[in-house]
């Protein structure tokens, strides 16, 4: 990069030039607009020592693909996030568009302990003994990689050491919402353009 071009840069972490600076919006405005970003639904299980302890989580997403790392938006504080950080365990359930009730069920006030998961089907998962909720879509079992606090949430690293998925239509969270996806592919310009 020549002088001349790095001279016009400005600074990361300086002030904005004021012709870019964003005009004044309500806080509420931005958050209410940030609930239109659509994430499948999942619940989070650990066992701690024998503890069972599960919790909806609508915030899991790919960090990295090598290593294969997960991370996970929960409250500063959380239950679970305590309960992993010391079992250094713990499985992602990304719950099926038919599984709503389960999503609510890990959301709301419940027993403590395997009462939370009293009715249910499951099965322990292989290396963590985390519960694996029948019907999912997906269950990730992980390593604990890390812990990162960030504003009013806590980010939970996990390492993907086993995984399993089946073909069906995700629980998707929208708009404050729960909803049922249908996956329909979308043909791009270029896959319906004629030779």
């Amino acid at each position: 990069m020549s002088a001349a071009a790095a001279s016009t840069l400005a600074p990361v972490d300086g002030p904005a030039p004021a012709a870019r600076r964003p005009a004044r919006q309500d806080p509420a405005e931005r958050r209410r607009a940030l609930y239109h970003l659509a994430s499948p639904v999942s619940v989070l299980t650990v066992n701690r020592d024998g503890h069972l302890h599960g919790t909806t989580a609508s915030t899991v997403t790919l960090i990295s693909k090598d290593p294969l790392l997960l991370g996970v938006c929960l409250r500063v504080g959380s239950s679970f996030a305590q309960l992993a950080g010391e079992e250094g365990r713990f499985a992602v359930n990304v719950l099926g568009a038919q599984q709503a009730d389960l999503a609510q069920r890990f959301a709301s006030r419940r027993p403590d302990g395997g009462g939370q998961f009293a009715g249910l089907r499951w099965s322990p998962a292989p290396y963590a003994g985390a519960p694996l909720l029948a019907g999912a879509l997906a269950h990730y079992v992980c390593r604990v990689h890390g812990t990162l606090p960030l504003g009013d949430s806590l980010v939970l690293l996990g390492r993907v050491v086993h995984a399993t998925a089946v073909e069906d239509s995700p629980l998707l969270s929208y708009s404050g919402a729960l909803f049922a996806g249908s996956l329909q592919p979308v043909l791009t310009s270029k896959e319906t353009s004629t030779p």
